[in-house]
């Protein structure tokens, strides 16, 4: 009897959690990850809040959803990430490589953005106050690779 229930239990258990999806998203708010490799993972729905990623590597990365509100990401390589619908209020883009990375919905209007490459980078319906979008639009070039929009179009340059 006890090995039909647990067996009951099992089967509703593997219905009900997708294959290959963790219970929850990973949380690394508010940790020092300077220098981590972070590259081509898939962390979507992953929390850096608050997370200092001094020259960290997350390059080809699913970080759509993720959330990095108020991370430092200065010298980070975020090379063909993908961003979308991220929340990256409050974070500091310093010297950061975001070549070829999406960006498509994120959450950024309060983001701080310098010496940023933004080659092929794609900003579609990324809300951006007029002074971040000015100093983005002087550095702004390329084609985004997966999408294939011009930077200077999804900037409305």
């Amino acid at each position: 009897m006890l090995y039909k229930i647990f067996s009951v239990v099992l089967s509703l258990i593997c219905i009900l959690i997708p294959v290959g999806k963790a219970f929850a998203a990973m949380d690394y708010a508010k940790q020092v990850l300077i220098g981590s490799d972070f590259s081509n993972k898939d962390l979507s729905g992953v929390t850096f809040n608050l997370t200092n990623l001094l020259n960290a590597d997350l390059s080809g990365s699913d970080l759509s959803g993720a959330s990095l509100f108020g991370a430092k990401l200065q010298e980070a390589d975020m090379s063909n990430t993908n961003l979308t619908e991220a929340t990256l209020d409050s974070a500091v883009f310093e010297g950061t490589n975001l070549s070829n990375a999406i960006l498509e919905n994120a959450f950024a209007f309060n983001t701080h953005f310098k010496n940023v490459n933004i080659q092929g980078a794609d900003f579609t319906n990324v809300d951006l106050k007029n002074d971040v979008l000015k100093l983005l639009c002087e550095s702004a070039d390329g084609v985004n690779p997966v999408t294939n929009r011009e930077t200077r179009e999804t900037l409305n340059c």
